[in-house]
């Protein structure tokens, strides 16, 4: 199966974008002028030369067949993917069926084609092919996990000291004492191999500076620091599903080993999230016959794009197994049966005071849980004061829109696909409001993306 039958939308297409640059100098790219000998291929490839500054074009070609989204490959020297040539060769596509026709690849876009789909191949056989070391040396990896179990509770217990001290001294003297506090706090974790307790110890040393009301918040963190302390440290007395959370929030792996399920997943939003060691990305699925939310989470070096890209709209027939753990959403993507193609499947929408529940109903489940995914359908963006919300057509009922998408484009993209009517949207509804991430017009209309 190919993904030749429907074109893709430009936004499908611009949210491949590494960054903001590189979407902006791709859309230049994206009409037909500096383009020659384009083509495409039943078979999900699309190729084209570009006119560049030098007196040889650069050889752009994309596969879109390959099912964890489009392989790249251009002559051009950026180290971006997809560089802005492929950006333009995939904007021409979409727009333009006579500039981009059917036909037989070159020579030098065949060759490449052929050599990444057999060596696609080749990994898909050696996955099934034999254990893996790991299991190959199960009481090695058994004397591991136990040593790296032990240093983690060596953190857990200085951390819970720690915060005794604080307490004991004030909250007042977090303010005096300044982040270096909590980074020197974090490194102890990290040298423990406590990688998500560091990661919520240095959310901790911004909080003074985050304006009035800041002792509740650093104290209501605390609290919450204090309670996966007590878990990881009585684990063995906890459910399997809460016990296997608490691992995963202290930042020890897992494998994905729940029952896979397979559907039609309609992409939902997709956004990276980058610090100075690691870019981040989220994918939101919905399965149209499982009505499940689903996360893929995929990884990059800093100041890289992760490789797994499946922008907004598009529908995969895939498998997804679940990893361990009272109400994870996260899963791990498996076989997939035919490359992404874009789909008109929308999720069901639920009121605000529903979304609101639903979220508290997670805690109970995940006290660390930061958010949950929700479609809230018809629901107008409005001005409240200085803030925005999301009020409910139907009933007297709104969710604060968080401060973070406040302060991004996608919320006047939200204003103007609105324009005072009912819409559907996709986000993220938690402790600190609702982030808005996709959204639908009412009745037909393609799915716009808001991050």
């Amino acid at each position: 199966m190919t993904q030749q039958g429907v074109r893709w939308t430009a936004d499908q297409v611009l949210a491949l974008a590494p960054d903001a640059a590189s979407r902006k100098a791709g859309s230049k790219l994206g009409a037909a002028g500096p383009w020659s000998e384009a083509g495409s291929s039943d078979e999900g490839a699309v190729w084209g030369l570009c006119k560049g500054s030098g007196s040889k074009p650069y050889q752009t070609v994309v596969d879109l067949a390959d099912a964890s989204g489009p392989a790249y490959k251009c002559s051009c020297p950026s180290r971006k993917f997809p560089c802005k040539h492929a950006l333009g060769l995939l904007l021409l596509w979409a727009g333009d069926d006579a500039a981009v026709p059917r036909g037989e690849a070159p020579e030098w876009a065949g060759q490449w084609i052929a050599g990444r789909r057999e060596r696609a191949g080749e990994k898909r056989s050696g996955e099934g092919a034999g254990p893996s070391s790991g299991a190959a040396h199960p009481e090695a990896a058994r004397r591991r996990a136990e040593r790296r179990a032990e240093r983690v509770t060596a953190g857990a217990v200085e951390l819970e000291q720690r915060l005794a001290d604080l307490l004991r001294g004030g909250l007042a003297t977090a303010e005096q004492s300044g982040y270096g506090l909590w980074e020197e706090t974090a490194a102890r974790m990290v040298d423990a191999q406590a990688q998500g307790l560091a990661a919520r110890v240095r959310e901790l040393g911004a909080i003074p500076a985050t304006g009035p009301g800041w002792p509740v918040r650093l104290l209501e963190e605390c609290a919450l620091l204090h309670l996966l302390g007590q878990g990881w440290l009585r684990r063995e007395r906890l459910p399997d599903g809460l016990a296997a959370t608490v691992r995963s929030r202290m930042g020890l792996p897992a494998s994905a080993d729940g029952k896979p399920v397979r559907d039609r997943w309609l992409v939902l939003a997709q956004y990276d999230m980058s610090d100075t060691r690691l870019t981040t990305r989220r994918i939101w699925l919905h399965g149209a016959d499982s009505h499940r939310t689903a996360l893929l989470l995929s990884y990059g070096a800093a100041g890289r794009a992760p490789e797994l890209a499946l922008p907004v709209g598009l529908a995969l027939d895939a498998e997804v197994t679940p990893y361990p753990g009272t109400g994870q959403l996260r899963v791990a993507l498996g076989e997939q049966f035919a490359p992404p193609a874009p789909a008109v499947i929308r999720p069901p929408g639920v009121t605000t005071s529903e979304a609101a529940a639903r979220y508290g109903d997670a805690l109970r489940d995940d006290p660390w849980l930061e958010s949950v995914p929700v479609t809230l359908g018809r629901v107008v963006p409005t001005p409240d004061g200085d803030s925005w919300q999301l009020a409910d057509a139907d009933e007297d009922a709104a969710l604060p829109i968080s401060h973070a998408a406040r302060s991004r484009p996608g919320l006047w993209r939200l204003v103007a696909l609105s324009g005072g009517a009912p819409v559907t949207v996709f986000g993220e509804c938690g402790h600190q409001g609702f982030t808005p991430l996709t959204a639908w017009p009412e009745g037909p209309g393609e799915a716009v993306s808001l991050y």
